[in-house]
């Protein structure tokens, strides 16, 4: 009967000390200091990472949308007599009124797109027609103008 007795007061004991474990590891050590649900290298080196890549997406895609709508836009511009336009490489010049012409130097001064052509200095705009600029062009006033304008431009 010792034996019996002495198996079951170590089975106990082996119960007991096996409960104290777990409830100890499941109520103690979880979230405190010494074991943090995340580590600080989690968070330094995973986690920050991507939260960083998906804010430069976000801004990849805001930035796409405004460069969309505010990159059609037309400038309203008005021209005295005698004032010049000059456009950078690109730009865009539609007359809406008033009279204009080419002031380029050398040819092809502007390309008239709605027309299919060229325009050489000093030949006169037509309203409604949209140009485009091959290089550092320019349009002067005739008498006052009406242009839209789409690109980097100067007035002098």
């Amino acid at each position: 009967m010792n034996r019996k007795k002495i198996r079951t007061t170590l089975c106990a004991l082996l119960a007991l000390a096996g409960l104290t474990a777990i409830a100890s590891t499941a109520s103690g050590g979880a979230g405190s200091q010494a074991d943090p649900l995340v580590t600080l290298s989690y968070l330094t080196e995973t986690f920050t990472g991507q939260v960083m890549e998906r804010v430069d997406e976000r801004i990849v895609q805001r930035n796409a949308a405004l460069s969309a709508e505010l990159g059609g836009a037309y400038a309203a511009v008005t021209l005295s007599a005698g004032q010049t336009l000059y456009g950078e490489a690109g730009c865009e010049v539609l007359l809406r009124s008033g009279a204009a012409s080419c002031a380029a130097a050398s040819a092809p001064g502007l390309v008239d797109a709605t027309a299919g052509r060229t325009l050489s200095g000093g030949a006169s705009l037509q309203k409604n027609h949209l140009y485009l600029m091959t290089d550092s062009r320019a349009v002067t006033a005739a008498s006052g103008a009406a242009l839209l304008v789409r690109g980097g431009y100067t007035i002098r």
